[in-house]
């Protein structure tokens, strides 16, 4: 047997250290592309349920559209769907981003 076949034969010694090193870089990009802007997102989609209040206009998960008309104790609201029509909702069915969109649209058009 030659030196050529034992050489072949063998890993290099810091083989795994480089795997490690490459490991730890595929973790930090999924967290910082993955899971951190989701982790945000959630967050001000919270800050803005708590901060509904009666008169603000909103629009569901399910694509429901009305105006706040009482905001319960127990996280729940009351959202007028049409004159003096009234549905009971959970907080967290109210969506942030066709909330904004809707009270965008309302805010271009009356100027």
């Amino acid at each position: 047997m030659t030196s050529a076949h034992i050489i072949v034969g063998q890993a290099p010694a810091n083989a795994g250290t480089m795997q490690l090193i490459l490991l730890g870089g595929m973790v930090l990009v999924f967290y910082f592309f993955m899971i951190r802007p989701q982790a945000q997102k959630a967050k001000k989609a919270k800050g803005f349920q708590d901060a509904l209040q009666k008169g603000d206009k909103v629009v569901t998960i399910a694509g429901i559209h009305g105006v706040v008309y009482k905001i319960n104790d127990d996280s729940t609201i009351q959202l007028e769907v049409s004159p003096g029509s009234y549905i009971k909702l959970e907080r967290s069915a109210i969506s942030l981003e066709m909330s904004e969109q809707i009270n965008k649209a309302a805010a271009g058009a009356a100027k």
